[in-house]
């Protein structure tokens, strides 16, 4: 696949090549900085192997209309040109300007990217990249373009380094220049960086597009050329009509979400138009209505109500020629050149030139992700406020809020103010009372019904309960809940384990065994981080299920199980390939429970939780039929497993939690209800199948939080 930019190989050939690309439509003075900074970088650009030369970089730049000091600053700001010549040396030479942004580009770079991502290397990165954009926009242009002609380097070679350098990308790299209107950029860093983290899912989008490229290519030809003629008709002189190329991430993503096959994609036939102006854009709009079908749902109007970074475009989709769906994007150019190229389509910082609007309020966002959380949710933040999909809702009085995709009433409290948050108790959506987890819809009329005092919930910071979906009123509760006295966060924090032991029915994991697991040196010291919620739920699920195997050593009933590199389906048997197994029905383990296998007499190997009561009380004779086992890669099974729920009897207590089982796509496979009409009471057991026990917990937690719910426990 060819991307947006492909530096020229030849340009770069000699000295003199690369001094003329690279000074090429610069005035006489620009003209002869760009060569002396070229020559001067020319002696140590063999120096950099494993990593992209300034010159490609400085080129990336120049594609983009990059002005002359940022040019500089990219050739001067690689690690080995640092440590040749010193910031001194470059205002000396150069200048204040480039010489300051030279030294932003630095320390830009002064981050050592950590081999495990995930690690919190990426909130300093994303702090310094934020800040940096606050200050000078330009030191940022230089480091995405630095990152785009790295990844171009690692999609060559294949290392663990290369996977955690791509995955940033996603996470943060390819955002930033969405946020700062980079479209051009934005798409090259997402496809470069899909091929190197996920090859075959890249290849396989690839050749879908490559089998019916020949098609598809005659068939936008010929729509192209009809709705050419159609246009210039009405009258509309000047306007261009083209395919739009189609890139691999975007196409993966809305698969993804979407939860659709390539073949049900609407956007991959794709075209844009290209007119002089605003008035034009509607015009090209209702010629294209009427002469094929819109479907309605794929309609959106970017031109009034802008996305974040100042995108601005009319998306419709119609059924055109053969019944086929074919996307089109109309807007102006001075539009396509600001989608494309974003900050870079017009310089803020070009002397006697005004700060651009979009450029500043996204800035202005920027600085306010740096006020708003800590490093724990400052990348969760960063992802939300760059998501391209917004939910617009109203006060009381008729104001818009604009919120993130996925918002709740709680999180609508909390972006008005910390204070009606901490003490919202409900919310009524379009004047009906509604529940706090209600995701909000566009145009919904919000109004928050709050109490006396302030009293948030802890289990308002359970994700998998869906009370809150921002990242911004994530914080503040946690904040709330730090500043409270220490006695009522350990006795928070008691509650919170002791209640997680019950339901995973891990009574006799030793509290002090947890501890140690889990970091901390005393007791004390966990149950106040748990009732501070330093420490989640599903980290405490987790430890329990990985203290397993302190059980297993005290009851010499089992020997440590050892990794395999040979797999046989979803179960790893040690020494052994293409073995039957079955889970058994006694204990229904499930990943990542810590398991052992006992071979059977004609049907395989049983797979036991390592604290099944059935393996702790063997006979001597029976124990040498043990056999280690742990679970395999593949992470499409799916296995049995069953809760017991105890409830006081209530209408629509089945219903409720069918729907709460329905909503998070679980397969239920066995219901038993018994009622006691005398003490009114429900005794519930529900078989299902799910992955992992981090689906069990959150399964657990959703059906624990209707009304009436008494316990939810995972029967053994």
């Amino acid at each position: 696949m060819k991307h947006t930019f492909s530096a020229d190989e030849s340009a770069f050939a000699t000295l003199e090549s690369s001094q003329v690309y690279l000074s090429e439509r610069c005035t006489r003075n620009q003209s002869l900085v760009i060569r002396r900074a070229v020559e001067h970088c020319w002696t140590i650009k063999d120096q950099t192997t494993n990593y992209p030369t300034p010159l490609h970089v400085a080129a990336q730049l120049k594609s983009m209309r990059a002005d002359t000091p940022i040019i500089v600053a990219a050739l001067f700001g690689t690690d080995v040109s640092a440590e040749h010549y010193s910031i001194e040396f470059i205002h000396e030479n150069y200048g204040q300007e480039i010489a300051k942004l030279t030294e932003g580009v630095r320390w830009l770079n002064e981050l050592t990217i950590s081999d495990a991502f995930g690690s919190g290397d990426h909130a300093e990165t994303l702090r310094r990249m934020v800040l940096s954009v606050v200050e000078d926009v330009r030191v940022v242009l230089v480091k995405l373009a630095y990152r785009t002609q790295r990844l171009y380097v690692l999609a060559k070679k294949d290392s663990s380094k290369s996977q955690s350098i791509a995955a940033e990308t996603l996470t943060i790299y390819a955002p930033l220049a969405n946020r700062l209107g980079l479209g051009q950029l934005k798409w090259e860093l997402e496809d470069i960086a899909f091929r190197i983290v996920d090859p075959v899912a890249y290849k396989r989008i690839a050749s879908a597009l490559e089998e019916n490229r020949a098609s598809r290519e005659t068939y936008i030809s010929d729509f192209v050329a009809d709705l050419n003629v159609r246009v210039s008709t009405h009258g509309i002189k000047n306007a261009a009509v083209f395919g739009r190329p189609k890139h691999i991430y975007s196409i993966w993503k809305k698969m993804r979400d979407k939860r659709i096959e390539f073949s049900d994609l609407f956007d991959v036939r794709a075209v844009r138009v290209l007119v002089d102006d605003l008035q034009q854009c509607y015009s090209v709009l209702g010629i294209a209505h009427s002469i094929w079908q819109p479907i309605s749902r794929e309609f959106d109007d970017y031109i009034a109500n802008p996305k974040d970074n100042g995108y601005r475009s009319l998306h419709t989709a119609v059924i055109g020629p053969s019944g086929k769906p074919v996307e089109i994007q109309i807007r102006t150019r001075a539009m396509d050149d600001d989608a494309e190229n974003g900050v870079a389509a017009h310089w803020a910082y070009k002397e006697g030139s005004p700060v651009d609007a979009n450029l500043q309020k996204g800035i202005n966002g920027l600085r306010q992700l740096l006020e708003d959380n800590d490093d724990e949710y400052l990348v969760e933040g960063f992802s939300q406020q760059l998501d391209s999909q917004r939910v617009y809702v109203f006060t009381p009085k008729g104001e818009v809020i604009d919120m993130i995709n996925g918002s709740t009433p709680l999180d609508f409290a909390y972006h008005i103010h910390s204070e009606i948050g901490h003490r919202c108790r409900g919310a009524k959506i379009n004047g009906r009372i509604v529940p706090l987890t209600y995701v909000l819809n566009n145009g919904d009329q919000v109004e928050v019904l709050t109490t006396r005092e302030p009293a948030p919930s802890r289990d308002w910071l359970n994700k998998s309960l869906g009370y809150i979906n921002s990242s911004r009123a994530r914080g503040k509760v946690r904040a709330w809940f730090n500043l409270q006295d220490h006695d009522q966060h350990l006795i928070d924090g008691r509650a919170i384990l002791d209640r997680e032991l019950k339901r995973f029915k891990a009574s006799t994991v030793s509290i002090d065994t947890l501890t140690r697991r889990l970091k901390f040196d005393k007791q004390n010291d966990l149950f106040a981080a748990i009732g501070r919620n330093e420490i989640t739920v599903a980290q405490i699920v987790g430890a329990i299920d990985h203290l397993a195997e302190p059980v297993r050593r005290r009851s010499d009933a089992v020997p440590k199980p050892v990794k395999s590199d040979r797999s046989s389906g979803a179960i790893n048997v040690r020494g052994v390939g293409n073995l039957l197994t079955q889970i058994a029905p006694c204990c229904q383990a499930v990943p990542p429970d810590s398991i052992v296998g006992f071979i059977t007499r004609g049907k395989g190997v049983t797979i036991h939780r390592a604290d099944c009561s059935n393996i702790l009380n063997l006979r001597e004779g029976e124990r040498e039929r043990l056999i280690d086992v742990d679970w395999g890669d593949d992470d499409t099974s799916r296995y049995h497993v069953e809760i017991h729920i105890k409830a006081f009897d209530r209408h629509g207590l089945l219903r409720d939690v069918s729907t709460a089982l329905s909503t998070l796509d679980v397969d239920v496979v066995s219901v038993n209800t018994l009622s006691d009409q005398a003490q009114q009471l429900a005794d519930m057991r529900i078989g299902m199948h799910i992955s992992n026990t981090g689906e069990l917990a959150t399964v657990m937690d959703k059906i624990r939080q209707l009304r009436n719910v008494q316990n939810v426990e995972r029967v053994s």
